[in-house]
């Protein structure tokens, strides 16, 4: 199974934009941003285009076209950044219904569910615990 890169390539995203306003340059087009992660323009959108639609980024077309940050850095915490660009669970159950007739597969789903939810909630709490800001100021002090 591949690990999900979504949320790296959205934080890279505000992190940059943020330090781009930090340097003057409160807008950034979507082809500045993508030479950053060095990832394709389109990949790039689409991300934005999520961050644009949780209200973490506005965009402006035509003459100074760009991405800019909604809200303060210190405002956009990695949960919202997870929220916005990952709608998976961290953690799934079964895509399918387990055999009902194996005693496992009868009781794998309740006796997991509990672990599941203990062990997202503790991701979620960790991730609200830091923000954009604090990400980039990690970044510049490594």
């Amino acid at each position: 199974m591949a690990a999900n890169s979504r949320v790296t390539i959205a934080a890279h995203a505000l992190a940059w934009l943020e330090l781009a306003r930090q340097r003057g340059r409160p807008w950034l087009t979507s082809d500045e941003v993508a030479a950053s992660v060095k990832t394709n323009p389109v990949i790039l959108r689409r991300s934005l285009g999520d961050l644009h639609k949780a209200g973490l980024v506005r965009s402006r077309r035509g003459a100074g076209a760009g991405f800019s940050l909604a809200r303060p850095a210190e405002e956009i915490t990695m949960l919202d950044v997870w929220n916005a660009v990952s709608p998976e669970p961290l953690l799934a159950l079964h895509r399918t219904e387990p055999n009902q007739e194996c005693p496992v597969g009868a009781g794998i789903k309740p006796a997991l569910t509990d672990t599941y939810d203990e062990a997202t909630e503790a991701f979620r709490a960790a991730l609200a615990r830091r923000t954009i800001a604090g990400i980039l100021e990690k970044i510049l002090n490594s």
